[in-house]
């Protein structure tokens, strides 16, 4: 079974509550019934259609989830997904940013400062070269990074990728694609 397909089947709320209490242990269509709060009729609907897609076994009323089958689409898909692209052709810096970055994201301020440098010489990218940003825009571009503008303000002047004079900031280090 194909990840999408398990997605879909779980995108109804009825399907998705009579799984959920398959997982938690429920065993008959009662059982589920009462774990979820649907009707007999529509646990019944529910199990059916998720029996036939082959994530339940049904047997009268006995139902009973079949868990692995989640985790084979999971290893499926990710058998076929594209190799996530690099970040940096260095493959030790790009391992610190994958760690690091998800979805466009900072998930947490190294403390290793070899690692926060590896951090912040990608981040310090938002700024242009030669351009002057005003603190409120400087936070603002750090936002998008991470909620704590203020460190990551202070690791970028300390590392000397920013330089920071009466509240006006600008990129004064970092490499510069030409």
């Amino acid at each position: 079974m194909e990840a999408g397909t398990i997605v879909g089947l779980l995108a109804d709320p009825a399907r998705l509550k009579v799984v959920a209490a398959l997982a938690l242990d429920a065993r008959t269509i009662e059982e589920v019934a009462d774990a979820t709060g649907l009707s007999l009729k529509d646990v019944a609907l529910a199990a059916r259609r998720l029996a036939r897609a082959g994530l339940v076994h049904r047997d009268g009323h006995a139902l009973a989830l079949h868990a692995e089958r989640f985790g084979e689409a999971a290893r499926s898909a990710a058998a076929v997904a594209p190799p996530p692209e690099r970040m940096s052709d260095d493959p030790a810096e790009d391992a610190v940013l994958r760690t690091f970055l998800r979805d466009g994201r900072l998930v947490s301020i190294p403390a290793q400062h070899g690692k926060r440098r590896v951090v912040l010489e990608h981040l310090v990218h938002v700024f242009e070269p030669g351009v002057r940003y005003p603190e409120r825009e400087v936070n603002a571009l750090l936002a998008a990074w991470h909620p704590d503008v203020a460190a990551l303000r202070r690791y970028l002047v300390d590392e000397g990728l920013l330089t920071r004079y009466a509240g006006v900031y600008w990129r004064s280090g970092g490499y510069v694609d030409v």
